[in-house]
């Protein structure tokens, strides 16, 4: 298990940074690595996003040395999404069989968590967010029937696209952490729109189901000042509260979306007309 630290910067700051110090503060690369788990912290709320693929070997965890406790949930909850082929996430015992798409929710308390793939061959690939938490909630398994999907967007508009909720007071709950997955209709390449920012609420964006010659254009910054990230498939984008966040893609692609904060209140936004960028 290796965990990498993220800063991030404040919104003046990167006026200044050319390409590879934006991609080293805002963009997590290399975050699914087979037989391997892989973390990053980042100081942006603390939020923690991982990647695991376990093949022919369970992938485990729970120490807290890197988080300061005891455990590793002994002050966190988590979202475990699995984005590749069927898997299954054990929490203390109990085991929780995902297919593609399915959320498990593990809860301030656990002390190991073990990811296992059911053929090493085509394995699970197993995407995480984890927040800081201040309330005891059980462990639950949301699976792709069970999240709760939103339409929106325009056909015209190349940005119609299918959100679903899994972590979130509608369907399952939580202290802090909300997630879900969106998934872009054929033929749309921009999600998130219109441009909005969440001053209460940060946000990591894992972008998937990128053909390996595809990418998505991430935009990020203030509305009035905008910069890019170049994402590839399984690139992770932290965007704080102060950013706007939307993207657009070469070729078909989906999105894991989580976000913590100061409330669970998904529209707790203020939208940004496209027509005042720059």
């Amino acid at each position: 298990m290796t965990m990498r630290i993220i800063y991030g910067a404040a919104p003046g700051d990167v006026d200044g940074f050319g390409t590879e110090r934006l991609r080293a503060e805002f963009l997590i690369e290399k975050l699914f690595v087979p037989g391997a788990l892989e973390f990053a912290y980042t100081h942006v709320d603390r939020m923690i996003v991982g990647g695991a693929v376990p093949t022919s070997t369970p992938l485990r965890f729970g120490e807290g040395t890197d988080v300061g406790t005891p455990h590793f949930f002994d002050a966190r909850e988590m979202g475990i999404a699995n984005l590749g082929q069927a898997g299954s996430v054990t929490v203390d015992g109990t085991r929780f069989a995902l297919a593609n798409r399915d959320v498990v929710y593990v809860g301030r308390g656990a002390k190991e968590v073990t990811l296992e793939s059911y053929d090493a061959a085509r394995p699970a690939r197993f995407y995480m967010n984890s927040v800081p938490a201040g309330a005891d909630i059980a462990h639950r398994l949301i699976t792709r029937a069970e999240s709760k999907p939103l339409e929106l967007g325009d056909e015209a508009k190349s940005n119609k696209r299918t959100l679903r909720m899994y972590i979130h007071p509608e369907v399952t709950p939580s202290c802090l952490l909300l997630m879900g997955i969106t998934d872009l209709a054929p033929g749309s390449v921009w999600n998130t729109m219109p441009p909005h920012l969440h001053e209460r609420r940060m946000e990591a964006y894992l972008y998937f189901d990128l053909a390996d010659e595809d990418r998505v254009i991430h935009l990020m910054g203030r509305p009035q000042n905008t910069r890019h990230l170049i994402v590839a498939d399984g690139d992770c984008v932290i965007s704080p509260a102060w950013s706007i966040h939307m993207g657009s893609g070469t070729g078909p692609y989906a999105f894991v979306w989580g976000m913590t904060g100061e409330n669970q209140a998904y529209n707790d936004v203020s939208p940004v007309p496209v027509r005042t960028l720059r």
